[in-house]
C-alpha cells in the first residue's frame, strides 16, 4: 500500500510493505487523537540517507491548526532530528524541552514512536499550540488524557487496533459528536456535554457519569426489540466495533476503542453520535423508492394491458392497413412497458440497458415472415442509463430493429446486428442488416421514421442517418446520442 507515500519520496523511504501497511492503518484512524488533543499530527519516516521526511499529516477538526501549509514531502529540520532519533532508539515518548516557534506561534512538540511487531518504524509528532495549552482550554483534561492513552498505545504497538471492524461510513461518530470514557467495568468516568445530551435524548435521565452504560441502555430498550448483536460488547468497551442503539425513535451510533496500558485493559473510549435525522431521511428515501418502484410496476401492467388490447383489436380488424397500424402501436407500447418493468426493480431510476435491449431483440424476430429466418445479435454494451434516456432509446432501437427485419430483410433470410460503442456519455449505435439495402440519398419517411427522428434529436440530443453498408449489401442505420443529460 504505497499510496500513503508521495511518489517522489517512496523510493527514498526505508520501509517494508508490511510497515507501510501499518502506517496506512494508523493514518486512517488517527483523526480521533488530533481532535481529542486539538493537535496536528505529522508522520515522519526515515529515508535511506538517514534523514526524515513527512509522509502524512492530520489537522484537528476541533480547533485551529499549527500548519497552514502542506508539510507532506518536507524534510525535518536537522535541529529536530536528534529527538526523533532518540525516540526511535528508545521506543519511548519524548517531549521537546523547548517549544518550537512557527512565526508568532509557540508549538509544544511530543514525539511518539510508531511501533509495529516490537520495533519502532516511524515517529508521529503531536504538535499543539502553546496558546491552546495555556489559554482557556479548548478541550477538557479528560479528553487530553484519552489522547495521551492512545499515543501510549501507538508506542506499545497496540494502536491502531489489529482486526478492528471499524467499517467507517456516513454517520460514524467523531470526537465533536460526543466522547465517553469507560473504566474496565463499563462504568462511565467521563462524558462530554454532547455525549450526555445524546443519551438524555435516548431516554437515560439524570447524570450519566458513574452509571454502567450497558445496563442503563438495556433498561430503556423495550422487550422483544431487535438489537444489534454487537451492542453489548461495544457498550462495555470490549471490542473495537461500531453499533447502533435505538429507543423511542432516537438512533445513536456508537464506536468503541478499547484502551490498553502495558498489555492490560484500561477501559475504553466511546464516540457517540445522534443519527436520528440521518435514519429518518433514509427511511423517507426508502419509502419514496418503494413508491416509485410500485408506480413503475403498475405503469408496466397498464401498458401491457393496452398492448394486449391493441393486438386483440388488430386481429379483429378487416383492413390490412388498420391491422398493421394497431400491431405497430401495440409493439411500441410493449417496448415502453419493458423499460418500466426494469425500473420497477431499481431504486435509483437507472437501468442496465443491456438486459432491456435483450428482450427487445428477442421480440424482433417475431415480426419476420414465416418463410424467412432472421438472426439478431448484439455487439458491445450499453451499460447503465437513466430512466428518461432508457425510454427514448428503447423506443428508437425497437423501431429500427423491427424495420430492419420487416423491410430490410423482407421475405428473405438474414442477420440484424446491433453494434454499440460507448465512451462515457457518448453513445454510437449501428443497426445493420444484410438485406437489399437502401439507395444513397433516399429520403426516409413514414410514421416510424418520424418517431425515431424526433426522439433521437429531442430526447437523446443526437443524430440519425441511413447509409448503405460499405463494401457489402444491406443498410447501416447510425444513431449518435448523448446519455444521462442533466
Amino acid at each position: 500500500m504505497s499510496t500513503l507515500l508521495p511518489s517522489a519520496v517512496r523510493a527514498l523511504v526505508d520501509l517494508s510493505e508490511s510497515d507501510i501497511d501499518w502506517l496506512h492503518q494508523l493514518a486512517a484512524d488517527w483523526q480521533v487523537i488530533a481532535d481529542l488533543s486539538v493537535s496536528d499530527l505529522v508522520l515522519w519516516a526515515r529515508t535511506t540517507s538517514g534523514r526524515f521526511v513527512a509522509v502524512a499529516h492530520c489537522r484537528p477538526s476541533t480547533g485551529s491548526t499549527v500548519h497552514h501549509e502542506d508539510v507532506v514531502g518536507l524534510r525535518m529540520p536537522s535541529s529536530r532530528e536528534a529527538v526523533v532519533l532518540e525516540t526511535l532508539m528508545s521506543g519511548q515518548i519524548q517531549v521537546a524541552a523547548e517549544p518550537l516557534w512557527t512565526g508568532a506561534t509557540a508549538v509544544r512538540e511530543e514525539y511518539v514512536p510508531v511501533v509495529s511487531q516490537g520495533r519502532a518504524i516511524a515517529v508521529v509528532t503531536r504538535e499543539t499550540s502553546v496558546g491552546v495549552v495555556r489559554g482557556g482550554r479548548i478541550t477538557h483534561r479528560p479528553e487530553e488524557d484519552l489522547a495521551d492513552a492512545l499515543c501510549a498505545m501507538i508506542a506499545e504497538g497496540e494502536y491502531p487496533i489489529r482486526g478492528a471492524a471499524i467499517g467507517l461510513r456516513f454517520g460514524t461518530p467523531r470526537v465533536a459528536d460526543g466522547v465517553l470514557r469507560l473504566d474496565t467495568d463499563g462504568v462511565i468516568v467521563y462524558a462530554s456535554p454532547n455525549a450526555s445530551s445524546c443519551f438524555h435524548r435516548l431516554g437515560i435521565e439524570g447524570e450519566i457519569e458513574g452509571i454502567q452504560l450497558a445496563s442503563s441502555v438495556a433498561d430503556i430498550i423495550p422487550e422483544r426489540t431487535p438489537v444489534d448483536e454487537t451492542m453489548a460488547v461495544v457498550l462495555m468497551g470490549r471490542q473495537a466495533w461500531l453499533t447502533e442503539v435505538e429507543a423511542g425513535g432516537v438512533f445513536l451510533s456508537l464506536r468503541s476503542i478499547p484502551l490498553r496500558s502495558e498489555g492490560r485493559r484500561a477501559g475504553a473510549l466511546l464516540l457517540v453520535r445522534d443519527v436520528t435525522e440521518v435514519r429518518r431521511r433514509e427511511q423517507v428515501l426508502m419509502t419514496k423508492d418503494a413508491t416509485i418502484r410500485e408506480i413503475h410496476h403498475r405503469v408496466k401492467n397498464n401498458l401491457q394491458t393496452v398492448s394486449a388490447l391493441l393486438r386483440m383489436q388488430g386481429r379483429r380488424a378487416t383492413n390490412d392497413e388498420t391491422r398493421q397500424a394497431l400491431s405497430e402501436a401495440g409493439r411500441r407500447v410493449a417496448t415502453i412497458a419493458t423499460v418500466h418493468e426494469a425500473l420497477s426493480y431499481n431504486v435509483d431510476e437507472r437501468v442496465d440497458f443491456d438486459a432491456v435491449f435483450a428482450s427487445i431483440l428477442r421480440g424482433a424476430a417475431v415480426v419476420a415472415t414465416p418463410s424467412s429466418q432472421v438472426t439478431t445479435r448484439l455487439e458491445g454494451s450499453f451499460g447503465v442509463v437513466d430512466a428518461h434516456t432508457a425510454q427514448a432509446l428503447a423506443t428508437v432501437l425497437a423501431e429500427l430493429v423491427t424495420n430492419a427485419v420487416e423491410h430490410g430483410l423482407e421475405d428473405c433470410d438474414g442477420t440484424v446486428t446491433v453494434r454499440v460503442e460507448r465512451e462515457g456519455n457518448e453513445l454510437t449505435v449501428h443497426v445493420i442488416d444484410d438485406g437489399q439495402g437502401v439507395a444513397p440519398d433516399t429520403i426516409m419517411s413514414g410514421l416510424g421514421t418520424q418517431i425515431v427522428t424526433t426522439l433521437v434529436r429531442g430526447d437523446l440530443g443526437g443524430s440519425i442517418s441511413w447509409r448503405p453498408v460499405p463494401q457489402g449489401c444491406g443498410t447501416d442505420v447510425v444513431v449518435r446520442a448523448r446519455l444521462n443529460r442533466g
